[in-house]
């Protein structure tokens, strides 16, 4: 078979080996068949040797065929093996490659998913930031930085805001650098902490930057560590304190101060007065503590008003605060009551000097609601170490000096005695009774007849106040009624001796006395009571007495005092009915020009006058002149404390309507007065009596 015949395919495809082991084995089975039959042929002489010999040719041909053909599919199967080597290595640089590209796309996942993670963490980022942003505005703290030196290096913005000193202040300057008042010893402290890199909190500081008001900061921090364990400064925050120190300072100062006056009160007097005691110890120099008190500030505050009044005590207090020193103290300890701290100094002694200067101070006139007002004041003064070696003991001997003041006719000052000690237990003691003495009913009344002078009738009587004190006895109202004026207790006093004055002028009448007239001298602070002509009409109700058959007087000084509101209240009482008198008429402050405003029946001559108008041409002259102008203002008058015939013949002749005084009696008990009128009635029942000229 011709070799072109046989199958022409490629020895790198699987169908060409296949075809080529094939066509080998089938070739190989042609050259067998064809051996076979030659070697049979050979056997037969001659016959066919042709063919044999192409049998032979045709053998080694095919075998030299099936030798290339071996070769080739060796080489083929070599290169095979190299293919199929080459397809593993191809198939595992596929699937490396394939795991590279699930491992990048893994990754490209992975690198997705933290991108989205970055992504919001950058925008939960941005919101709390957002949101610290706007929780720092909202609070009163920022945030600051410092280097190893403690000098600041950041500082947020929102100082800018929370204080209003910019950044730049701050910036390269340590915490002391600032402008600031705090002590040395107090800084010196704060290095101390800081140089140890301490953590520290809420530490106070007052700064001023420039012409801006002061500002107080507190500020925390702590210190900055790198991983090396080195400092690196500090952080922390800070905030404005400003407005709590200021309302500690205004609670400090309230705690300390008047709130009236803004002058120092009890407290910081103590402390101050303790301090100038030391100082005086030390140096062996006298110290003065004088206790003033105002004179008829209650009456002023009753009938102008509380307000009134504290307009009055912030004029007194700025006026006392010009007349002392620097190193003087003033202070208020409460209603009209101060006390000075005057220390000795140096370069000036203590004179009585000062002292007149101060009342001086305080008798300037003043003007209160349109009103002209003239003030005085009473003063104490205890001197240290003589009169005591404490504050408290110092203040106390002042105090029992002023109230001498008081006593010996106020508008004076006095220093302090031992002997002043005796009197000041008399009056305490006189006050813890007088409080109790309404409820135990202890006071009663006793009656002066007041006599017509041309018939010598009693027409009318002057109730007077008496106090039955279990341990101290009988006591006239000289001995406690300027005390009960002082502590507030007239006003109960005088509303009782009012109706019982009343109730006994009724129960007279009713006995046949029909026209007797009774009458009542009140303060001032009393008649300024709110109501007080309405209470006067209850009481004339209650009781049943007619009006005009009640007499109210009042004091000249008392009248001249609140004029207008006086003045208005008596002319009420004047509507009602109630006779008006001025009583000790003479001696008061009043004029002409007043007088003659004022609605009142009666003038009452003070006893002062009447004594000696036998003996001295002066008081002639003063009664007459009284008698005459009553007479002219159509008002009826009393001469008071007549002892004499002489007196009384000389007032008869004068014109002087009626008198009462010693003369013709002192004041009585109710039944004695009842006694009296019966036998008056009797030894004057043909008497005519002069027709009443008091103006109605």
């Amino acid at each position: 078979m011709p070799t072109s015949d046989l199958p022409q395919k490629s020895p790198e495809s699987p169908e060409s080996q296949q075809a080529l082991h094939a066509e080998i084995t089938r070739l190989k089975k042609v050259i067998e068949a064809l051996m076979n039959r030659a070697e049979r042929s050979a056997s037969i002489q001659g016959s066919d040797f042709g063919l044999f010999q192409t049998a032979i040719v045709l053998k080694q041909e095919i075998q030299n065929r099936t030798q290339d053909m071996e070769k080739a599919l060796r080489e083929n199967e070599k290169i095979n093996r190299s293919l199929q080597h080459a397809k593993v290595q191809m198939e595992l640089e596929i699937q490396e490659r394939k795991r590279a590209e699930d491992e990048v796309l893994q990754r490209n996942i992975a690198l997705t998913e933290l991108n989205n993670k970055l992504s919001e963490a950058h925008r939960q980022l941005k919101e709390s930031e957002e949101r610290f942003r706007h929780l720092a505005e909202l609070s009163s703290d920022w945030y600051w930085e410092q280097d190893e030196n403690f000098r600041f290096t950041t500082i947020s913005s929102s100082v800018m805001t929370k204080s209003g000193i910019p950044t730049f202040e701050f910036l390269g300057k340590t915490r002391w650098e600032l402008p600031n008042d705090l002590e040395q010893s107090e800084w010196l402290t704060h290095k101390t902490l800081l140089e140890g890199h301490q953590k520290f909190t809420d530490f106070e500081y007052k700064v001023t930057f420039r012409s801006n008001a002061p500002l107080w900061f507190s500020t925390s921090g702590e210190p900055l560590i790198d991983p090396n364990g080195t400092f690196k400064g500090y952080r922390g925050t800070a905030k404005n304190i400003t407005d709590r120190k200021q309302t500690e300072e205004r609670i400090r100062h309230m705690a300390l101060h008047d709130p009236l006056t803004g002058l120092p009160n009890r407290a910081l007097l103590a402390d101050r007065l303790s301090q100038a005691i030391s100082y005086s110890s030390r140096y062996n120099h006298l110290l003065w503590v004088l206790f003033l008190d105002l004179d008829r500030f209650k009456f002023i505050n009753d009938s102008l008003g509380h307000k009134a009044g504290d307009r009055l005590l912030n004029i007194i207090s700025k006026r006392l605060q010009s007349t002392i020193r620097e190193t003087d103290t003033i202070a208020r300890l409460g209603g009209d009551e101060f006390v000075l701290v005057l220390p000795e100094r140096l370069d000036e002694n203590l004179t009585t000097y000062i002292v007149q200067r101060i009342m001086n101070a305080v008798a300037q006139p003043l003007v209160l609601e349109g009103q002209e007002f003239f003030l005085s004041c009473s003063i104490g003064v205890a001197v240290y170490p003589i009169d005591g070696s404490n504050a408290e003991t110092l203040v106390e001997h002042a105090d029992v000096a002023m109230y001498r003041a008081k006593k010996s006719g106020r508008n004076n000052f006095q220093f302090y005695t031992q002997a002043m000690n005796e009197e000041v237990l008399e009056r305490l003691r006189i006050e813890r009774a007088l409080r109790n003495a309404l409820e135990r009913d202890e006071f009663s009344l006793y009656y002066q007849p007041q006599v017509d002078l041309h018939s010598g009738k009693i027409v009318a009587t002057e109730a007077m106040l008496r106090w039955q004190q279990p341990e101290l006895g009988v006591m006239s109202p000289a001995h406690f009624i300027s005390l009960a004026e002082e502590t507030g207790l007239i006003i109960p006093i005088g509303a009782w001796m009012l109706r019982a004055a009343c109730t006994q002028n009724k129960i007279w009448q009713n006995a046949g006395f029909h026209h007797l007239r009774i009458a009542i001298n009140l303060s001032a602070r009393q008649l300024l009571q709110e109501n007080f002509a309405q209470s006067i009409v209850k009481i004339l109700k209650e009781t049943g007495l007619a009006p005009e058959y009640l007499e109210i007087g009042l004091t000249e000084s008392a009248i001249t005092t609140e004029m207008d509101r006086i003045i208005n209240i008596l002319q009420e009482l004047k509507e009602i009915g109630v006779q008006l008198s001025i009583d000790d008429f003479g001696k008061g402050p009043s004029n002409l020009a007043h007088l003659k405003k004022f609605p009142v029946n009666t003038l009452k001559i003070d006893p002062l006058f009447v004594r000696d108008i036998t003996l001295n041409q002066n008081d002639e002259a003063i009664v007459t002149s009284i008698i005459s102008l009553a007479h002219n203002l159509h008002m009826q008058v009393i001469a008071e404390g007549v002892e004499t015939q002489g007196q009384l013949n000389y007032l008869k002749q004068q014109g002087c309507n009626a008198m009462q005084g010693p003369y013709f009696s002192s004041a009585v008990s109710a039944s004695v007065f009842e006694k009296m009128m019966h036998k008056n009635m009797e030894e004057t029942k043909n008497m005519p009596t002069l027709p009443n000229v008091a103006c109605t």
